[in-house]
C-alpha cells in the first residue's frame, strides 16, 4: 500500500506542476499532507513535517542571504565594468563577441537567477549582434549553455533540491564537483569559440563603431545574421537600448545605487567569499549571512537604504525560500510515512541487480532528459529520492546520487518549462525551436562532460 501510494503521491505532485495546475509551493504542500493521512499519519503529520523544516533551514538561509548579496552586487555596479570591457574587447570580431557572451553569462550566474543573467546579457549585448549582423540565435545558445552551467552553484536551485531532498549538505554536494563544473565551462566556451568562428566565416569582420559603446548606436532597424528583424532589442524595458540612449537598461550607468568607490571593495569581498566557500572553512549559509551583511552596511549605511536594497530582491527572496520549506512537507511526509523504504524495495526488486553498482552513473545519464521533460521540483522531490534509496543498497552514499543528479543541468535549462529560457528566446527575438536545434546536443555533451569529469575524480560511483 505504501508503493502505491508513494507512487501515486509523486504522479499527482508531477501533474499538478507540469500541468501549471498548482505552484510548486502549493503542490510541495497539500499533496504530501493529502497522501500523508492516506497513509496513516493521523496527528503525527505535524511532527514529520517539523523534523524536515529543521533539516531544511539552513538551505532556506542559504538562499535568501546569497541572493542578497549578489543582487547587491549587480545593484552597486561590480559588473558593470565587465560589460563595457567585453564590448570594448570584442571590435570587429565575431569570435569574441561571441566569447565575451559566454563569459559575461558565466560571471553573472553568480547570482543564481537566470532570468536576471539574460536580462542582463541581452540588455548589454543583444544591440551589439543586430547591428553587426550576428545572429542572435548565437547569444541565446551561448548564454543558455553558460547559465545551465553554472546553475549547480548551491543558491542556484538545482543543488539546494537535491540536498534538500536527501536531507544532507549543499556544500557537501557543490565543492567536490567543482572541477565538473569548470570542466563543463571550459567546453561551453570551445563551443563559443567554434560558433564565433563560424560566425566570422560567414559574415566577414564587423565594422566596429566606437560610439556604439557609449550610446548604443539603436539598432532598431538592423538585422540579425538570421535575417531577423530586431523586434525587442531596440525597446526600452525589454534589454535593448531605451528612449534615454543608454546602450544597456540592465545595468543603467545613472542608477542611484552604483557605488563606483567601493568597487575594488566589493570585488575583493566577492573573490574572498568565493574562496572561502570553496575551502570549506565554514558552513554556506554563515558565509553569505556574514557576506551579506558586511555588503550591506558598507554600501548601504543608513538603515532606510539597506531596507530598500533588501526589498529590491524580495519577490525572488520569497518565491525561493517558499519552496523550500514547502520542499520540507514532501520530504518529512515521504521520511516519516515510511514511503521512500518502501518504494525503494520494490525498486531493488525490479531492477536486474548486474546494473544496481551504476545507478550514480544511470541517474546522472537520466537527469538530462527527466529534467527537460519535468520541473526540477518533480525530478528532485519526487524521483531522486526513491532511486537514492535503492542505490543505498548497493553503498551508494546519497550525497554520490545528489552530484551524478545535477549533471543534467544544462539540459534542464533549455526546456520549454523553464520561464528564464522563454524570457531569453523572447528578449533576443528567435523562435524556442532554432535555439533547440543548436543547444540541446551541444548542452548534452556538456551535461555528459561534467558526468564523466566527476566519475574520473571518484566523485561519482561508477561500479
Amino acid at each position: 500500500m505504501l508503493v502505491i501510494l508513494g507512487f501515486l503521491m509523486v504522479a499527482a505532485f508531477m501533474y499538478l506542476i507540469l500541468t501549471k495546475r498548482a505552484t510548486p509551493v502549493v503542490a510541495l504542500t497539500l499533496v504530501p499532507v493529502a497522501f500523508g493521512l492516506f497513509a496513516g499519519a493521523g496527528l503525527g503529520i505535524g511532527d514529520m513535517i517539523t523534523d524536515g523544516i529543521k533539516t531544511l533551514a539552513p538551505t532556506a538561509a542559504l538562499l535568501f542571504f546569497a541572493i542578497i548579496f549578489f543582487g547587491i552586487m549587480i545593484d552597486v555596479g561590480l559588473f558593470d565594468p565587465l560589460v563595457r570591457g567585453i564590448l570594448r574587447v570584442v571590435r570587429n570580431d565575431p569570435m569574441k563577441l561571441v566569447l565575451g557572451t559566454a563569459i559575461l553569462a558565466m560571471v553573472v550566474s553568480l547570482d543564481g537567477d537566470g532570468s536576471t543573467t539574460f536580462i542582463i546579457v541581452t540588455s548589454a549585448l543583444l544591440p551589439l549582434y543586430l547591428k553587426l549582423g550576428v545572429s542572435p540565435v548565437i547569444l541565446t545558445v551561448v548564454a543558455g549553455l553558460a547559465n545551465g552551467t553554472m546553475n549547480i552553484i548551491p543558491w542556484g536551485g538545482p543543488t539546494v533540491r537535491a540536498a534538500s531532498a536527501l536531507g544532507i549538505s549543499p556544500s557537501d554536494v557543490f565543492v567536490p564537483m567543482v572541477p565538473s563544473m569548470v570542466a563543463g565551462l571550459v567546453i561551453v566556451l570551445a563551443f563559443a569559440v567554434h560558433l564565433g568562428i563560424m560566425e566570422r566565416r560567414r559574415i566577414g569582420a564587423l565594422v566596429y563603431e566606437p560610439e556604439l559603446v557609449a550610446t548604443g548606436g539603436g539598432g532598431s532597424t538592423s538585422k540579425g545574421g538570421n535575417g531577423e528583424k530586431n523586434g525587442t532589442g531596440g525597446k526600452s524595458g525589454t534589454g535593448g537600448a531605451g528612449e534615454s540612449g543608454q546602450f544597456f537598461d540592465g545595468l543603467d550607468p545613472k542608477r542611484p545605487t552604483l557605488r563606483p568607490k567601493l568597487l575594488w571593495f566589493n570585488a575583493t569581498l566577492t573573490v574572498a567569499l568565493l574562496v572561502v566557500l570553496v575551502m570549506d572553512i565554514l558552513p554556506i549559509p554563515v558565509l553569505f549571512m556574514i557576506a551579506a551583511s558586511i555588503a550591506l552596511t558598507v554600501n548601504f549605511p543608513r538603515v532606510k537604504e539597506q531596507g530598500e536594497a533588501i526589498s529590491r530582491h524580495s519577490s525572488s527572496i520569497v518565491s525561493v525560500v517558499a519552496m523550500v520549506l514547502a520542499a520540507a512537507v514532501l520530504t518529512g511526509v515521504f521520511q516519516g510515512t515510511g514511503m521512500v523504504e518502501a518504494m525503494a524495495e520494490w525498486l531493488l526488486n525490479v531492477i536486474p541487480s548486474a546494473m544496481g553498482p551504476y545507478l550514480a552513473v544511470i541517474t546522472g545519464v537520466l537527469s538530462m532528459p527527466l529534467t527537460f521533460f519535468m520541473t526540477n521540483d518533480a525530478f528532485y522531490f519526487g524521483i531522486l529520492p526513491v532511486l537514492t534509496e535503492t542505490a543505498g543498497t548497493y553503498g551508494i552514499e546519497p550525497v554520490e546520487m545528489a552530484r551524478a543528479a545535477i549533471t543534467g543541468q544544462p539540459v534542464h535549462l533549455q526546456s520549454p518549462l523553464v520561464p528564464a529560457i522563454l524570457l531569453l528566446v523572447t528578449l533576443a527575438g528567435v523562435s524556442l525551436a532554432d535555439h533547440h536545434k543548436k543547444v540541446l546536443w551541444r548542452a548534452a555533451i556538456v551535461s555528459l562532460t561534467m558526468l564523466v569529469v566527476g566519475v574520473a575524480l571518484g566523485q561519482i560511483p561508477f561500479g
